[in-house]
């Protein structure tokens, strides 16, 4: 069987714990070293891992690790009951919002956490 984790780059490892904990309804699960946090979602684990920018992600690349806004086919989808409540939650704690849609099938709003990694969060 395979399980599934996310892992994610951040300047800022306290910083970035915050962020998810307070504003996404992360739980820590536990340090590993002083330059990772394993976090929970009901049914996810995320890593954390600090990273410092201008550094390669592998050996092989030419790009550098860059925490401003980008975008990435693989992002992460928040799923809650309240769109409008998480989103206030995440610019109280940094992140961005970016707009959104919403429709007969509920709604969507697009972020970013203080890092710039973009995911969504959605309607249940």
């Amino acid at each position: 069987m395979i399980k599934i984790t996310v892992s994610i780059d951040v300047a800022n490892l306290k910083q970035a714990e915050t962020f998810y904990i307070d504003a996404l309804g992360c739980k820590k699960v536990r340090e590993q070293g002083t330059n990772m946090a394993i976090l929970s979602t009901e049914n996810c684990d995320i890593y954390l891992q600090e990273k410092e920018a201008g550094t390669k992600p592998f050996v092989a690349g030419e790009v550098t690790r860059d925490y401003k806004r980008h975008w990435t086919p693989v992002h992460l989808d928040f799923l809650t009951e309240n769109v409008d409540e998480v989103v206030k939650k995440i610019l109280q704690h940094g992140g961005q919002h970016e707009g959104g849609e919403s429709g007969d099938w509920g709604a969507i709003a697009y972020c970013a956490d203080p890092f710039g990694n973009g995911f969504c969060i959605i309607n249940e």
